[in-house]
């Protein structure tokens, strides 16, 4: 009998809720770690998510309990091919094809994966598609089960990476493009950051929490030399050196995605920074800016960060008879006095005034 929590789950998936349908097989699971149907589901549902690397991973947990659940099969083809894993697709969809003979799911999807396989290797879409149709009709089922089995450990692989614990962005300039992971109060110590010709590796191990890893493949080269990254205490950002002044339209390579235009500096001074925009969507500049500030100043620093963003805020935004007399304040008094009044200390020397118990002493060079 279905527990409560796999009736909910179901529910919820045909209403849409996918993500709710998701933490509901969990439990389920939780309660029945060994019913390849609850795995298949869920599996579904990821899919709805577009959490393709999950799904994999619970579809071939499905197919290790019963390797007679046709629809698990099919939905570790469909995840794959998502993941444009098009050999491990096809190795489970032939699989299930041989459960349900003649199952028009299955048999198109095969031949998705052949035209796919074909484009990647230079050979006529067609005339694969017969050996795979001839290749399913004379090979055992016993063996094509057996043939999805092996290719487990592979798609293990790639279901291995975690749910994205942290977001990150980029934009990017002529020379450059700054890739930020946004990690509140990280150690730098637990922070291992590694660049590639063309391949980025930020993982973040603090004790006790689940590691993170971002692996891209980059969309063009980098130097790996000039690379480097810094860990804040809000955020780690990285710099990219580009190896050639190319607009990168995406920060992960696609093979779909088109020949990148090469960026045109401007005489006329600085550029702005581009960043990644839908050519559906027209990017009201003005708007991103005020929304990068906006959040820059309800950032949540403590201590000394917090400090010397009070004072950085109070001088970017005076007069300038008001930061003559920060400047004046700070530098004559050893750092003990910051006063914003030019009328007051314009025109006298600023004694240092140290905190109680403490006292100014005047160094004898």
């Amino acid at each position: 009998m279905a527990s409560d929590a796999e009736i909910r789950a179901k529910e919820a998936f045909i209403d849409d809720h996918f993500e709710l349908a998701v933490e509901l097989y969990s439990q389920a699971i939780t309660m029945e770690p060994n019913n390849a149907e609850l795995f298949a589901d869920r599996a579904q549902a990821n899919i709805k998510l577009c959490n393709f690397t999950e799904a994999v991973a619970d579809a071939s947990r499905a197919i290790e309990l019963d390797p007679s659940l046709s629809k698990a099969y099919l939905r570790k083809g469909t995840a794959c091919m998502k993941l444009e894993e098009y050999q491990t697709a096809k190795a489970a969809l032939e699989a299930g094809v041989s459960l349900v003979p003649g199952d028009s799911r299955f048999i198109n999807l095969i031949k998705e994966c052949d035209e796919r396989i074909a484009e990647e290797n230079g050979e006529p879409p067609n005339q694969l598609s017969k050996q795979t149709q001839t290749s399913i009709a004379d090979t055992p089922a016993s063996e094509l089960v057996d043939k999805t089995v092996e290719t487990t450990n592979d798609a293990q692989l790639v279901a291995s990476s975690s749910k994205a614990k942290y977001r990150h962005e980029y934009y990017q300039k002529p020379g450059e493009v700054v890739v930020t992971v946004f990690a509140k109060g990280i150690p730098a110590n637990s922070v291992s950051v590694d660049f590639g010709e063309q391949l980025l590796s930020v993982s973040i191990d603090v004790p006790g929490e689940d590691s993170y890893t971002f692996q891209p493949r980059l969309f063009g080269k980098i130097i790996p030399a000039q690379c480097k990254y810094e860990v804040l205490s809000t955020k780690i950002e990285i710099r990219l050196a580009k190896a050639e002044a190319l607009q990168w339209t995406s920060l992960e390579f696609s093979k779909d995605v088109t020949v990148p235009k090469s960026i045109i500096a401007s005489s006329s001074g600085s550029q702005r920074p581009s960043y990644p925009s839908s050519k559906a969507k027209k990017v009201d500049w003005e708007k991103l800016e005020a929304q990068v500030k906006k959040e820059e100043k309800e950032e949540k620093l403590d201590g000394d960060a917090a400090l010397n963003k009070f004072f950085r805020d109070i001088y970017q935004d005076a007069d300038e008879d008001t930061r003559r007399a920060m400047r004046k304040s700070f530098v004559e008094s050893n750092g003990t006095v910051l006063s914003t009044n030019w009328n007051e200390v314009g025109s006298k020397m600023v004694e240092g005034s140290p905190p109680d118990g403490m006292e100014v002493k005047k160094w004898e060079y």
